[in-house]
């Protein structure tokens, strides 16, 4: 039987909250399961205006039509929410909130849509995170909730809560391979072309967006080579020496304009070369951690402690990528039909 998810929107969300998460779960259905069904419930059917006004979400069914069991709800956030002027002051939105928690095996919220859990009473006495931007005012605002800060989503028992807009991709990849195993997790996150579900420890900022393309030339040309040269010595004294500067003028212009200091960009770099290594080779820790510069695998297993919450042995056991499996054989044979994989979500 499918699992019913409703996600809840409202004037003010942000889009990619409610189509990121829907298009993971309606994702399933390509590979055979047929898992989810998933509803965008809105106050009323009026299609809710984007907030750069160039399109509309249209939701299929109000607060007042959506009654009886639901397997999991996902509440969205948006502008509507941080601000707390609209969503969070709507007595009857936040009541229905409450009431179909409680008719809910589980319960979650994307990015400030933590807000209107915490309003309807939901996240009272648990652990909980949102938008990194937001978390101290939802600390603020209801102290009875324990607001990490860090995590791209957390679970405490059947509520779940992430981090802002994308993250709630890797919330919905996370539920999904909670029901449906890893297999299916990652197949979905192939398919949609996305990280294959980032740890829910992991930082907010990925290391992806950790650094800034330099301004000056110079140094723009020094982090393309270091990049290519993870292996050679990056300590600051011998890149001071290929930028043909002084260690000391170095570090600072470095660091003003990438925004990391040397030795934090080479390790980020490091990690994300590692990482990839990780998910598609089979070479041992200790060979890797030489061959990418880290000397050793204890530097590694510290680096990759720091930046993605998982040593490597864990990471690779999580997202190595299997050599063809039954579900990537169907998606071959799905992509092969001319009619293309059905986008449907009921």
């Amino acid at each position: 039987m499918r699992r019913r998810v409703v996600i809840l929107a409202y004037p003010g969300i942000e889009p990619l909250d409610v189509v990121g998460p829907a298009e993971a779960f309606a994702s399933a259905a390509r590979f055979g399961t047929g898992a989810y069904r998933v509803e965008v419930v809105g106050v009323d059917r009026e299609p809710i205006v984007a907030p750069c006004g160039g399109y509309a979400i249209a939701p299929v069914a109000t607060t007042a039509d959506c009654s009886g069991r639901i397997d999991t709800l996902m509440v969205a956030g948006g502008l509507g929410v941080q601000r707390t002027v609209e969503a969070i002051a709507d007595a009857s939105l936040i009541g229905w909130i409450k009431d179909a928690a409680n008719r809910s095996r589980r319960v979650t919220s994307v990015c400030s849509g933590a807000f209107l859990l915490a309003a309807a009473g939901v996240l009272d006495g648990r652990r909980a995170t949102t938008h990194w931007a937001a978390c101290s005012a939802l600390a603020a605002n209801f102290p009875a909730v324990e607001v990490d800060p860090k995590p791209i989503f957390v679970r405490d028992g059947n509520v779940w809560t992430s981090a802002g807009v994308t993250a709630g991709i890797d919330l919905a990849l996370a539920l999904v391979e909670d029901d449906l195993g890893p297999e299916v997790a990652r197949e979905i996150a192939r398919w949609l072309v996305v990280f294959l579900q980032r740890p829910g420890g992991q930082a907010q900022f990925s290391s992806h967006l950790a650094g800034l393309p330099a301004s000056r030339g110079p140094l723009r040309e020094l982090q393309a080579w270091m990049a290519d040269n993870l292996h050679e010595d990056l300590r600051v004294d011998a890149l001071a020496a290929r930028a043909a500067m002084s260690p000391r003028n170095f570090a600072r212009a470095f660091q003003r304009e990438i925004g990391l200091t040397p030795a934090a960009y080479v390790e980020t770099l490091r990690v994300e070369a590692a990482r990839q290594r990780l998910e598609v080779g089979s070479e041992p820790v200790d060979v890797l951690a030489t061959r990418i510069g880290f000397g050793t695998p204890e530097t590694m297993r510290r680096a990759f402690a720091r930046r993605l919450g998982v040593s490597p042995g864990e990471y690779r056991a999580r997202f190595k990528q299997a050599p063809t499996s039954s579900l990537t054989r169907s998606r071959r044979r799905v992509g092969a039909d001319s009619t293309g994989p059905s986008r449907s979500a009921s």
